[in-house]
């Protein structure tokens, strides 16, 4: 075949294919040709530029930037929201944005994890569609939720409310995230319903964390589940940027080793570094450091966030 019959035929092949939305089976059977051919030309269309496929993106949606933050920090996903610069409205969207990807990610009896006192997760809720997503799994409580009496509610309610929305059942870890000695977490540890949740922190197939700075936000604050001021200045010291699940890291993302540590009940970073698919909500100026040093760690395989914050992200680089 002459190379510009070649052409000919592969432009017409293409045509069929991407314009008319013929099968390849149905440009067999009307061209008369192997199929094995039609897909040959198919390819080198590409190849050759004859065939260009362009993916637009409609306004608000950020794939580019999406991409670039995977490649960059080696995650398995990013989501990337237009989100107003506003807290308020930020949690929301950011919020929205980790429901809609629960509910397209998640599968029946799976076994979730869920921090406390993240405001965006609970936002997650308030946003989520009830469905059979999760049937016979489990929303585990990775982080204690025990506190003030408000903000308690709001902590236990979030992993009970999860677990109503998706159809599976809540196993709660029923103790203050930060105790105020050593030896108070040890016995507490020994707790029935604490030894349950913990348990299970092995077995997680999924979890869902928000991604700290320094400065407790204002619903963390009031739940009496945080280190003193002075307690957060040694971290710093140390060199502490942000945290998850309280388990401190430095401008590396490599966790900071202090007393304080042992008066955490929740998760440590073993086992939450082992779980396949651990999604960071988090977003604004503030956090910026905080998320940067989580990503150079490899402590969130998914990150949803908004614009600025992943465009602060990307040029900070690795």
């Amino acid at each position: 075949m002459s190379r510009l019959n070649e052409l000919r035929l592969m432009a017409k092949v293409a045509r069929m294919y991407y314009v008319q939305g013929i099968r390849q089976q149905g440009i067999t059977e009307r061209l008369q040709i192997h199929q094995s051919t039609v897909s040959r030309m198919l390819k080198r269309a590409r190849e050759t530029n004859l065939v260009r496929i362009s993916v637009i993106s409609p306004p608000g949606i950020f794939a580019d930037i999406e991409d670039q933050l995977t490649a960059q920090f080696a995650l398995q996903d990013a989501v990337v929201v237009d989100c107003p610069p506003e807290e308020e409205p930020m949690v929301r969207d950011l919020g929205a944005a980790t429901a809609y990807f629960l509910e397209t990610s998640v599968k029946p009896g799976s076994t979730i994890g869920i921090s406390s006192w993240s405001r965006s997760l609970f936002a997650m809720v308030d946003a989520l569609h009830p469905g059979d997503y999760c049937r016979g799994g489990k929303v585990v409580q990775i982080l204690g939720g025990v506190g003030n009496v408000g903000a308690q509610y709001h902590a236990m309610h979030l992993a009970q409310r999860l677990a109503g929305l998706i159809g599976a059942s809540a196993v709660l870890l029923q103790a203050p995230a930060v105790v105020g000695s050593a030896e108070a977490r040890r016995i507490l540890a020994r707790d029935a319903s604490v030894r349950e949740a913990s348990a299970l922190f092995d077995h997680l197939d999924l979890a869902l964390v928000g991604i700290g700075s320094m400065e407790p936000s204002r619903l963390l604050a009031s739940s009496g589940n945080v280190f003193s001021a002075e307690e957060r200045a040694e971290l710093s010291r140390r060199g502490a940027v942000g945290d998850i699940c309280f388990r401190f890291f430095d401008a590396q993302g490599q966790p900071i080793k202090s007393p304080l540590m042992q008066r955490v009940i929740g998760i440590e970073p073993g086992p939450l570094r082992k779980i396949s698919r651990v999604v960071g909500v988090a977003g604004g100026h503030r956090k910026v450091q905080a998320i940067l040093a989580a990503l150079r760690g490899g402590w969130i395989d998914v990150l949803i966030t908004d614009r600025r914050t992943a465009e602060s992200l990307l040029s900070a680089g690795v």
